[in-house]
């Protein structure tokens, strides 16, 4: 993609409207059929496809970083019931002396990827982590999320449904957030603000590229604009259930990331790359299903939810301080929780106020769901669904007092106060066990020790530096 002139190419030469059929084909053909008739199916594909020499094997760490691999397409399909690799070198994942770890493709999770993006040929699935025993791996927040949906589905018939509407920057130059201390910060790349971008500016250029890949792979896209600050993006797709929404949420922002390196840029998800304008959010909506039924909606409810809606939100509410670094796991994060500019750090619910953590979103008996909006685009996706969901189907609720005014709570305003809230939480200990939960603590603090406790009003280098998802490991041994 190395000038705006050339004809687009996609996988394997397919058109760009076939390839964009043929994803969508593979999601519609996994919401009918049994995983063993997918996995049956896209074996033979691949056994039959000689033009095709790799598969993209993806999974997520504990913080959220996307990890890759590409296995020999022979190997592995020779070697589907023992894909192992090294757990120890992934953070959060398994000890030195018990290294090794499977992974389980999930079938009904590939795509065929635009070449023009990411060069011909690309096919990409998720997998879950499993242990030495072949369950699922503690871990791996993919596979819990998927075991607990699992789990709702069977005992309940609850479904779960989620979207992320996902705002980041484009900046100028390829990996600028591993130099942004050498360029001492980023170099926005457009002036405007919502809505205001010429059709053929670097900005738009980039968010047409982008959701036009996205098309190509089966998202069902919505709308796609400049932000409100400069050079911000958002990209909107449709609802789909929670294990899908998470993994829309690793594939748009590999997508974002390829398109911008690709056009000599980088698209940052940093909650708050430039100080004095807005930061980047990712709301996430969600709601409940049973028996194929919205049990969120309710027409003469308060603002048309249900009882069972309301209860979710109150059991989030209550816990909300301790969940709070899940939603916002970066140090850079809390520069968002800035009351100044539409920041959402407020410890409540509303219709109309944008102040609040939860936003109750104009809906009817198909749409009608909660939005989270204080959940930065850094966060693990699929850790802060697994929250939502246990929190609010398991969490204790809120206790009110109609005679009495409430008082206004707010989330922490830095991490070191979210840690220690989340370190002294039961409630966490039981959402996420004792392991999950000393891993977790032991990578955010190892971030905070390494910034100023006072954030201060100018974003520090170590911010952004030892950012998770900035990728500088080197510098971790020299810090």
């Amino acid at each position: 993609m190395a000038g705006t002139d050339l004809p687009l190419k996609t996988f394997l030469e397919i058109p760009y409207g076939k390839l964009q059929q043929m994803n969508l084909s593979l999601k519609e053909k996994a919401e009918t059929a049994t995983s063993k008739a997918i996995q049956k199916e896209h074996i033979s594909y691949l056994e039959k496809e000689t033009r095709m020499k790799a598969v993209t094997v993806c999974f997520t760490d504990i913080e959220g970083r996307f990890q890759m691999l590409d296995y020999d397409k022979k190997f592995l399909l020779e070697s589907l019931e023992n894909l192992t690799f090294d757990g120890s070198s992934i953070k959060g994942f398994s000890a030195q002396h018990e290294s090794d770890l499977r992974l389980d493709l999930d079938w009904a999770s590939m795509h065929f990827l635009p070449a023009d993006v990411f060069g011909p040929g690309k096919v990409i699935v998720f997998a879950s982590v499993l242990g030495r025993d072949r369950k699922p791996y503690i871990s791996d927040f993919r596979g819990q999320l998927k075991l607990y949906t699992e789990n709702l589905k069977r005992k309940e018939g609850i479904t779960a449904y989620g979207s992320t509407e996902i705002e980041g920057f484009i900046v100028d130059g390829v990996n600028a957030e591993q130099e942004y201390a050498a360029n001492k910060g980023f170099k926005l790349i457009s002036t405007g603000g919502y809505f205001h971008s010429l059709p053929l500016d670097k900005l738009r250029e980039f968010i047409d590229r982008s959701a036009e890949a996205q098309r190509a792979m089966g998202f069902r896209n919505e709308k796609d604009h400049p932000e409100v600050a400069p050079s911000q993006f958002e990209m909107n797709f449709s609802y789909t259930d929670v294990l899908r929404a998470a993994d829309q949420v690793q594939l748009y922002k590999l997508v974002c990331r390829q398109v911008a390196r690709n056009m000599g840029l980088t698209a940052t998800f940093l909650p708050k790359p430039v100080m004095g304008i807005n930061g980047s959010g990712m709301h996430t909506n969600f709601s409940v299903a049973k028996d194929g039924k919205n049990i969120f909606y309710d027409a003469k409810g308060q603002d048309g939810l249900s009882k069972i809606a309301w209860d979710y939100i109150s059991r989030i509410l209550n816990h909300a301080p301790e969940i709070c670094l899940i939603l916002n796991s970066s140090v850079n994060a809390y520069r968002r929780l800035d009351p100044h500019f539409e920041a959402p750090n407020q410890i409540k619910v509303s219709p109309i106020d944008r102040g609040s953590m939860i936003r109750i979103p104009v809906a009817n008996e198909k749409t009608a769901r909660i939005e989270v909006r204080s959940v930065a685009p850094d966060a693990n996706p699929y850790l802060v669904f697994y929250t939502i969901l246990k929190t609010g189907n398991e969490g204790s609720k809120l206790k009110t007092n109609s005679e009495i005014r409430q008082r206004l709570r707010f989330l922490p305003d830095n991490i070191n106060d979210a840690i220690r809230l989340f370190k002294t939480s039961d409630f966490i200990t039981s959402l996420l066990g004792e392991e999950n939960k000393e891993k977790y603590i032991a990578y955010k603090q190892a971030a905070a020790d390494r910034s100023p406790k006072a954030l201060g009003t100018l974003i520090k280098d170590s911010e952004i530096l030892y950012h998770h998802e900035a990728t500088n490991q080197v510098l971790w041994n020299m810090f």
